[in-house]
């Protein structure tokens, strides 16, 4: 049936009038169709199957493959392509751009604060080392900040110190090799000439000798 807006100028005693409204409304209802079953497939998270899509849209699944050519034309030379997965029509991304979505996708680090990057370097260089040293280095207490550390799996415990309280000992994980993309820990850059003065002090600390008997440091809790 001819839509309303082109009956209204077909003209029975001019066929070419006629004909020519008809072709428009038809032209017009496709591409109407066929933005519609853009925005179906656009908001769909599965492909969708052919006699729903078709359903969706008022239209006979006959008609659905040419409906479907209209659509992948439309898109030619754009990054989306109608495809036809499992049984149902899907957009989906060209393979040129794979790369490009990919590395969007890629979920990325959470930063990490500039105390958590100092302490990590401590340890790094410094590895093993106790809670007790790191904060004799920093200056400040730095017991959230190896937590955090190790929840973000950076550094884990290698034992405990034999001085007093036999503090945990920290070293690096593979995961830290890996965030920073280092193949081994020889792949360290230099250090700073402050950072390796105060290890350097450290180190010639633990040497010194051992105050009175401590209580023992207590495991990290960790929230569920």
């Amino acid at each position: 049936m001819t839509p309303a807006p082109y009956r209204a100028i077909i003209n029975a005693d001019t066929g070419a009038l006629e004909e020519a409204a008809v072709t428009a409304a038809m032209e017009e209802a496709a591409i109407d169709l066929c933005a519609a079953a853009g925005c179906l497939l656009f908001v769909s998270r599965e492909p969708v199957p052919a006699p729903r899509l078709a359903g969706a849209l008022g239209i006979s699944p006959g008609e659905l493959p040419a409906l479907m050519e209209a659509l992948a034309g439309r898109l030619q030379g754009q990054g989306l392509q109608v495809m036809l997965l499992a049984g149902g029509y899907s957009l989906a991304t060209r393979e040129e751009y794979a790369e490009t979505v990919r590395v969007f996708l890629e979920p990325k680090p959470e930063q990490l604060s500039k105390a958590a990057l100092e302490t990590l370097a401590i340890i790094a260089y410094r590895q093993p080392i106790t809670r007790p040293q790191v904060e004799q280095i920093r200056g400040v207490g730095s017991a959230g900040v190896v937590r955090a550390l190790l929840e973000r799996g950076l550094v884990k415990t290698a034992g405990r110190d034999q001085a007093p309280g036999r503090p945990f000992l920290f070293t690096t994980t593979p995961e830290f090799l890996s965030l920073f993309g280092l193949a081994s820990l020889e792949d360290l850059p230099p250090l700073g000439e402050d950072l390796a003065a105060a290890l350097a002090q450290t180190a010639a600390a633990d040497g010194g000798p051992e105050q009175g008997a401590a209580e023992e440091e207590a495991p990290f809790e960790f929230e569920a």
